[in-house]
C-alpha cells in the first residue's frame, strides 16, 4: 500500500463510529463443517472477538450483517458482546436507512468488511470498506482496503485495530 492510500485510508476510519461485517468469509474462513449428525458449525478468530470488545469499550458499535440465519452465529454474536445481529439479508444495502436512523450515524461514518459479490452493493456505500485478502476478486477491486489476513484468520481485527489506531492515535490502552 502507498503511502497515499494508508493517509487517506486513516482519515476515512477516523470517521468511523459504526462497524458492520459478513460472517461467512470474514469472521469464519468459508468453510461450512458438519457433524455426524448433519448439523453445522464454524470456527470464529478469538482475536476478532476481541476486536469487537475492543471497539465497544470505545464506544463503536459491530453489527453483524449476514444472509443466513444461523443459530451459530447467533450464540456468537450474544458471547462476543456484538451490538446488533441482522441476518437474513438477502440484499445488505436495504438495511442502511434503518441502521442510519437507529445508531444516528452517516455513511461516511460507517465502516463495512465483506467478501463476496453479495456485500458489492453496500461496500459502495459505506465511507471506509475493507475485505479479507482471499475475498472474491470483484471486492478486492472495489474496498479502500485489503486486509493482510484471510477470512477466519483475524481480519476483522485487523480493521478494529486500524479504526482504533486512526480514531485514537495517543491512547496506548484501548482495552
Amino acid at each position: 500500500m502507498k503511502k497515499h492510500e494508508i493517509k487517506k485510508n486513516g482519515q476515512k476510519c477516523e470517521k468511523i463510529k459504526l462497524v458492520i461485517t459478513d460472517v461467512d468469509g470474514v469472521l469464519t474462513d468459508g468453510g461450512r463443517y458438519y457433524d455426524k449428525k448433519g448439523e453445522s458449525i464454524k470456527k470464529f478468530h478469538t482475536r476478532d472477538g476481541m476486536g469487537i470488545n475492543l471497539l465497544l469499550r470505545n464506544k463503536i458499535p459491530t453489527i453483524i450483517l449476514t444472509k443466513e440465519k444461523s443459530l451459530i452465529v447467533k450464540k456468537w454474536s450474544k458471547d462476543m458482546n456484538v451490538t446488533s445481529l441482522l441476518w437474513g439479508s438477502i440484499k445488505k444495502e436495504s438495511e442502511l436507512p434503518k441502521i442510519i436512523k437507529k445508531f444516528s450515524v452517516k455513511k461516511s461514518e460507517i465502516a463495512f468488511i465483506g467478501d463476496d459479490v453479495n456485500d458489492l452493493n453496500l461496500i459502495k456505500e459505506v465511507g471506509f470498506s475493507a475485505c479479507p485478502n482471499d475475498a472474491n476478486s470483484n471486492i478486492i477491486s472495489s474496498v479502500d482496503y485489503i486486509c493482510t489476513k484471510k477470512g477466519g484468520e483475524g481480519c476483522f481485527r485487523e480493521i478494529s485495530d486500524m479504526v482504533l489506531s486512526a480514531k485514537f492515535p495517543q491512547k496506548k490502552k484501548w482495552y
